[in-house]
């Protein structure tokens, strides 16, 4: 761990590293703690309860995702490359070596109550998802952007199931084209390449 950081940040880069690695649930704040090379009360400073770091290791990702669209957007990308953009970025992370299924969709499962903060803070990156993915159907002309943004959506889950059960070999390939044929059949019309 690089002690030149603060111990915030050492913090939620050795709770990403162990949470990905392994699970959420199976991490302990101790074991963060003794990875990050802090102690239990600088912990507490900063994060009221393991929980607490959860929700800033998902908001994170979720800055994370939001930051790589706005960079995306800022070349100029129109809304078909976008959706094509985000189709390929969760092809290549459900492709990549040790990944163990989505971050998000991992969260909830571990944890399923609802009014828990962790799951609130799933919920966000699934309202900034949907509402991102509709808002780009709206631009390419889709009438129905918001059922055609569930069924992309639940397209995206199943590929990134999918990646981690059955092995990544066509993920993205697969989900390219099966968001293209979906978005197509709504438009009357093929997606330009």
């Amino acid at each position: 761990m690089d002690n030149s950081l603060p111990v915030r940040e050492r913090l939620l880069a050795s709770a990403t590293r162990l949470f990905d690695e392994n699970s959420i649930r199976s991490v302990s704040a101790d074991k963060v703690i003794a990875d990050a090379g802090t102690t239990k009360v600088t912990f507490y400073r900063h994060f009221r309860s393991k929980d607490q770091l959860v929700v800033a290791y998902l908001d994170a990702q979720l800055e994370r995702l939001q930051a790589a669209l706005e960079d995306e957007r800022s070349i100029g990308r129109d809304a078909c490359a976008l959706l094509l953009q985000l189709a390929s970025a969760h092809g290549d992370a459900a492709c990549r070596p040790g990944f163990r299924g989505c971050t998000f969709i991992n969260a909830a499962a571990e944890y399923p109550a609802d009014g828990n903060v962790v799951r609130a803070a799933v919920g966000r990156y699934r309202a900034w998802l949907r509402g991102v993915v509709a808002d780009l159907l709206r631009e390419l002309g889709v009438d129905t952007p918001d059922v055609v943004a569930d069924q992309l959506i639940m397209l995206r889950d199943g590929a990134m199931v999918h990646g981690f059960m059955d092995g990544p070999g066509a993920v993205t390939g697969q989900l390219v084209t099966a968001g293209r044929a979906i978005i197509a059949a709504r438009l009357g019309t093929p997606l330009p390449a």
